[in-house]
């Protein structure tokens, strides 16, 4: 992958390193580097504070309100939902949603199913449209997030999921995203099946070893490519 963006971006490889000149390897280094590059984490973090920022004042300041009077409008409760989760290195924080379903027992432990009866008919909307996640750009600036990165799971979730799979659990080396590379190719919603679950797997464990800066800005175009088609998963 890196071999790829580099040949996209300089017209040669990583192999031909007689090319590679001082500005142009630091350069490299901080697009493609060691993901524990300090500064290719920095360039990571500036990436998510402007795209929340951005969000913010762009999205958040008129859509959140009409959100809020919709869910408040439809059923009893409170405009958003909290849940544990685990972020990087397996540190618990908690995840910032706007409420789809009416007050449960089984939030943390039961998926939402097609014909869920607990999802509000404005949480059908949201859910569908992946805008019950938006207030998750608040955990992105409080630094629990990013903006590209995988998908976190509700920490019952997780531990029934590691059962499942050997070194589950090694997705958390890098922080959660509000959309992941699994997401940008479509997997959304409910996980079914134990070759969906290794599916997500796979490519959360491919981002961890390869994400960058570029990597992360391709995740949001095909995601936002991916919300605009159907998804049969997402309710």
């Amino acid at each position: 992958m890196e071999n790829v963006l580099v040949d996209q971006k300089f017209g040669r490889t990583l192999e031909e390193k007689n090319f590679v000149k001082a500005p142009i390897r630091k350069e490299i280094e901080i697009l493609y580097g060691q993901n524990d590059k300090y500064s290719k984490k920095m360039l990571k973090r500036i990436f998510d504070i402007g795209v929340s920022i951005f969000t913010l004042v762009f999205v958040v300041s008129w859509l959140f309100p009409i959100i809020a009077i919709l869910i408040k409008l439809d059923s009893n409760g409170s405009v958003f939902f909290k849940q544990l989760r685990h972020g990087k290195n397996n540190q618990l924080f908690y995840c910032y949603k706007f409420r789809t379903m009416v007050k449960n027992n089984d939030a943390d432990t039961k998926q939402a199913t097609v014909n869920d009866a607990r999802i509000t008919r404005i949480g059908k909307f949201l859910r569908k449209s992946s805008l019950d996640e938006l207030p998750q750009v608040f955990n992105v600036i409080l630094g629990d997030m990013s903006i590209v990165g995988p998908r976190p799971q509700a920490v019952p979730m997780n531990i029934e999921f590691a059962k499942e799979i050997d070194n589950f659990m090694s997705r958390h080396q890098v922080k959660p995203g509000i959309t992941g590379l699994a997401q940008s190719k479509g997997y959304r919603g409910e996980i079914s099946s134990y070759s969906e679950l290794y599916s997500r797997y796979r490519l959360d464990n491919f981002y961890v070893r390869k994400w960058n800066l570029i990597f992360d800005i391709k995740i949001v175009v095909e995601t936002a490519v991916s919300l605009m088609s159907k998804s049969d998963k997402a309710y």
